[in-house]
């Protein structure tokens, strides 16, 4: 039971990153991004490659992380062309152009068979019954690091600029402000945080194949994101642990009702998981977290103060 509780920890600790990396595009910059799933398969392939090839984890993870960045940014840029609902049907195609290369390169990503004997990290300095408690450290780590990155960013005058180009682009553009370079900004820096996903993912399993990266992910991470709120990174992760409880607790059913077959458990499951969240969007639709906002109170201090240095 405690192995099933530190492998579930694990799996959550990567949701949430996923999350926190799609509330970045989508909940603050609002950019909708049905492939994210893509960005999670190459962020894993890269890792698994590097890997292979003798790099070591971290320079593997990092290499990931730049490659996603890069392929993220050029996504990204076709945005000053489309509007919100075609740059989404771009983004679902990306994550089909990663799922059928991975599927069909068999001399880069073994195809169907997948890529077997990733090395973890630090396993030959742990031993073998306590490794799986290391590696949720890691992931544990890597989660904070991400959350207190983009908390940051979301503080900063960048997220700022992220929100008002959300909620009205030609106004921030009237203002002066670089509408293009902001959007591939923002796109680039949550597909770098997705390939720590996909490496972490490809790390705890030491093997990927292309049916662990399915559209199911991609709508995971937008559950996450509904549940926890658009915008707040707290509440992203109240979220992705809520809807990770929902999809494991459910599996638990087979337990109670003993007549139903695993076929039937398994579509009972998924009425249950779509019926707990219109619930919570019913009774709770902003999710657990409110977007961080700054009072006029604030600003007009921050103003005042600003005015008093410059007469002085």
């Amino acid at each position: 039971m405690i192995a099933y509780l530190v492998t579930i920890l694990t799996l959550v600790s990567i949701a949430a990153i996923v999350a926190l990396a799609l509330n970045l595009q989508w909940g603050l910059c609002g950019m909708v991004n049905f492939g994210i799933v893509g960005f999670v398969a190459l962020g894993a392939y890269t890792t698994a490659l590097l890997a292979l090839a003798g790099t070591g984890p971290i320079l593997a993870l990092a290499g990931a992380v730049a490659v996603c960045a890069l392929a993220g940014g050029l996504v990204a840029l076709l945005s000053v062309r489309l509007s919100e609902e075609y740059l989404a049907i771009v983004t679902l195609g990306f994550g089909e152009i990663v799922r059928v290369v991975s599927l069909n390169e068999a001399w880069l990503t073994g195809g169907a068979l997948g890529l077997p004997g990733i090395p973890r990290p630090l396993i030959e300095s742990v031993p073998s019954e306590s490794y799986d408690w290391v590696f949720l450290g890691l992931c544990l780590l890597a989660l904070a690091a991400v959350f207190l990155l983009l908390e940051s960013l979301t503080r900063s005058p960048f997220g700022r600029l992220v929100r008002a180009v959300r909620d009205d682009d030609v106004v921030a553009a009237t203002l002066g402000k670089n509408v293009l370079r902001t959007r591939v900004v923002a796109f680039a820096v949550g597909s770098g945080v997705t390939a720590v996903a996909g490496g972490l993912q490809a790390f705890h399993f030491s093997y990927i194949d292309p049916s662990q990266f399915t559209p199911i992910v991609s709508a995971y991470a937008f559950m996450a994101v509904i549940a926890g709120g658009r915008g707040s990174n707290r509440g992203i992760l109240l979220g992705a642990c809520t809807v990770m409880v929902l999809l494991e607790g459910s599996r638990f059913l087979k337990d109670f009702v003993e007549v139903l077959d695993a076929e039937q458990l398994a579509s009972i499951r998924l009425i249950l998981i779509g019926l707990g969240l219109i619930l919570f969007l019913i009774y709770r639709p902003q999710g657990f977290g409110r977007e961080p906002r700054r009072s006029a109170g604030s600003l007009l201090g921050e103003a005042a103060a600003d005015g008093r240095e410059r007469t002085s």
